[in-house]
């Protein structure tokens, strides 16, 4: 189909390039399955199966897009300069037809196969990290990894609403896990590049500020999302499993920060984003297991 697609677009004929256009998004399944678990239901649930399927589908909009909109950027970051669209191997305007059109389907899917809410979730999110973060945010302030991160944080209330048709507030507070992990997350894999992102004229904390703030914005996030993991215990139901859980992995997330505080040089600061990486594939698997077992 994409090679057919390609032809259509006249865009190169290896399928592979249109894969290569978009961004990981590992978590986004993780999250809508940790959600449904959460709301007490079963995993083998169809509506999670269509929502993670449609909302998989609906953010190759956002990663479709973000290359072809900020190609001028990729091209003068060491990190990203050879992406099909910055090397010419890619048109602009099949990585935007190629992402539009799947956007269309998957809010047609997520509204078919699941429901309204789920469907306007899930676009809301691709518009809002496409528009608000991408085309605004990204350029323009040192807040850009911190609000543009909500979108990142949508799949769990997708997941939820993908059961129910509705919202509470423990897929809230999960939203909220989310969107305080993503600064840290992010910011300690700045640190590495912050050259890259100064030589783009991109504000990325890092890049615009000194290391030690950086770290100190990297503990103050890690001290609320840690309080908001176990916050998420009453408000969800969680047991004692999963309060230990966090808690464990919060102290041990608590622990990379300030070693990025002590020395915030590249080798610590990759090692807090490499463990934070652990920390919510953990934390997530928690919930799973004190539901189920």
């Amino acid at each position: 189909m994409l090679t057919g697609l390609g032809h259509v677009l006249g865009a190169p004929c290896d399928p592979r390039l249109f894969l290569r256009v978009r961004k990981n998004r590992k978590f986004m399944g993780l999250q809508d399955d940790l959600a449904v678990v959460a709301a007490g239901r079963a995993l083998e649930s169809a509506g999670l199966a269509d929502a993670t399927l449609g909302e998989r589908a609906g953010l190759y909009l956002a990663v479709g897009y973000i290359p072809f909109e900020r190609a001028d950027i990729d091209s003068l970051m060491e990190r990203t300069r050879e992406r099909p669209l910055v090397t010419g191997v890619m048109t602009p305007r099949a990585a935007l037809v190629f992402a539009v059109t799947l956007e269309v389907a998957a809010f047609a899917w997520l509204l078919a196969t699941v429901n309204l809410l789920s469907a306007v979730l899930a676009v809301s999110a691709t518009f809002f990290y496409v528009f608000v973060y991408t085309l605004w945010l990204k350029r323009t302030s040192t807040h850009n990894i911190v609000i543009g991160g909500a979108a990142g944080a949508v799949p769990v209330l997708v997941g939820w609403s993908a059961v129910t048709n509705s919202l509470a507030w423990a897929p809230v507070v999960l939203f909220l896990v989310m969107f305080f992990w993503t600064p840290p997350h992010f910011w300690a894999l700045a640190i590495k590049y912050r050259d890259d992102y100064a030589a783009a004229g991109v504000p990325m904390l890092p890049a615009v500020a000194s290391l030690e703030e950086t770290a100190s914005r990297i503990i103050l996030y890690t001290v609320i999302l840690v309080a908001l993991s176990v916050v998420f215990a009453p408000v969800a139901g969680m047991g004692g499993l999963y309060l230990v859980s966090a808690l464990v992995l919060g102290a041990v997330f608590g622990a990379f920060a300030l070693a990025v505080r002590r020395d915030p040089g590249e080798r610590t600061a990759m090692r807090l984003f490499t463990y934070s990486i652990t920390y919510i594939t953990l934390l997530f698997g928690a919930i799973t297991l004190d539901v189920v077992v």
